[in-house]
């Protein structure tokens, strides 16, 4: 279902082949959250990895997030989905954060471990490949990305437990 969407909606390969190593790579940090415990919804971490970036459909900027959840209300998808897709990006955009850049002014930090997950996934994947969170680092400080976001990634990376 959820790569019909995708295919459907406009996403290209290689954004379809992202969306399947984030999923795969936020089930298996989700299967540690188990051992310890800690029970993740699995399916919907599953979904929300898959559907991450469906708003690369429309653009791939920032905004990807909003228009990934518009996508998401015109296909009914459950709510609990809609909201991975509006906070996966980073570690999560405050809504000072979100003025700035344009966006809605809304709340777009992470919440439910779901979407702690399926956002930690997508910083530790780049294209389809497996980076560390060194080299997240160093990609957001090459973009001059700013130093409280950084923080938050690295917060989130501590929190989940996997670098």
């Amino acid at each position: 279902m959820a790569l019909k969407i995708l295919k459907d909606s406009g996403c290209n390969n290689d954004v379809i082949a992202h969306c399947i190593a984030v999923s795969k790579l936020a089930v298996d940090i989700a299967g540690k959250f188990s051992s310890k415990k800690e029970y993740p919804d699995m399916e919907l971490i599953e979904l929300g990895g898959l559907l991450h970036d469906l708003g690369r459909a429309r653009t791939h900027g920032i905004a990807h997030a909003i228009e990934g959840v518009a996508i998401a209300r015109e296909l009914g998808l459950d709510k609990q989905l809609t909201e991975i897709i509006k906070r996966h990006i980073g570690a999560g955009i405050s809504t000072e954060e979100a003025v700035r850049l344009g966006l809605p002014e809304d709340d777009y930090m992470p919440r439910t471990i779901e979407e702690k997950i399926v956002a930690h996934a997508d910083n530790l994947i780049v294209g389809t490949r497996r980076i560390t969170m060194d080299e997240r680092i160093a990609m957001m400080t090459e973009k001059n990305i700013d130093i409280e976001s950084i923080k938050r990634v690295r917060a989130l990376a501590d929190e989940i437990g996997i670098q």
